[in-house]
């Protein structure tokens, strides 16, 4: 595929707030509530903010619209961090920023971020404050995360579904993901896929299937031990 079809952003359908990526046929959340279900498998999946310490590194395969920032910067900032939490996240199809304003504003909870998600978006990919260090990673997964020179202590997989969008559950990539790992890190995804907990599982992370969010039945997490 050529770099300028990888990174050329997403059409677009609308459905109740919840944007739908015409790419892909496929929503960006749950069509019930985008932020339960964050909560439920990224947060919960990873078990934070239990696991939050100084310096706590959070990588994502899929930033979509920043509701998974949101998420998890709420949940630092609740938990009463003194330092910025790191987030770094790989898009190869990032959403135009008023996409992403006009998602978030179904949430209250992303009013203060969502500015700042729209101007990373526009620009540079970076946000700084005192609770937060961002970094949005443009392209294809598939070239930027192994060559990455960062690790996470949790990552977030929320790529859109593995039978439209195989590319980003790739055995490899998860290879790539292990390896981006910390000891004792972890993994979390709304998907139950047998291809996609083998790839996790071949790679070298522990995997256990819980309960979904909503109407999905099962999800999966996994630790590098």
């Amino acid at each position: 595929m050529a770099e300028n079809q990888r990174t050329q952003g997403h059409g677009l359908d609308w459905r109740g707030g919840v944007p739908i990526s015409t790419r892909f046929d496929d929503p960006f959340y749950s069509l019930d509530n985008g932020l339960d279900e964050t909560r439920h498998v990224f947060l919960a999946g990873n078990d934070l903010p239990a696991r939050f310490r100084p310096g706590f590194r959070v990588a994502e395969l899929g930033f979509g619209t920043g509701l998974n920032l949101v998420a998890a910067h709420a949940a630092w900032v609740a938990d009463g961090r003194a330092d910025p939490l790191r987030f770094t996240s790989f898009e190869a199809f990032p959403v135009a920023p008023e996409e992403a304003l006009r998602a978030l504003s179904h949430f209250p909870e992303a009013a203060p971020l969502a500015p700042l998600i729209a101007e990373a978006l526009a620009g540079s990919g970076r946000i700084e404050t005192l609770m937060l260090d961002f970094t949005l990673v443009r392209g294809d997964a598939r070239d930027t995360l192994p060559s990455w020179g960062g690790g996470a202590d949790a990552w977030f997989l929320d790529g859109f579904s593995p039978a439209k969008n195989p590319e980003l559950w790739e055995p490899p990539l998860m290879q790539a993901v292990f390896d981006h790992t910390a000891p004792g890190g972890t993994c979390a995804t709304y998907s139950a896929a047998g291809a996609v907990r083998r790839a996790l599982a071949e790679a070298g992370f522990v995997i256990e299937r819980r309960p979904g969010y909503g109407r999905k039945r099962h999800m999966s997490v996994g630790v590098r031990p």
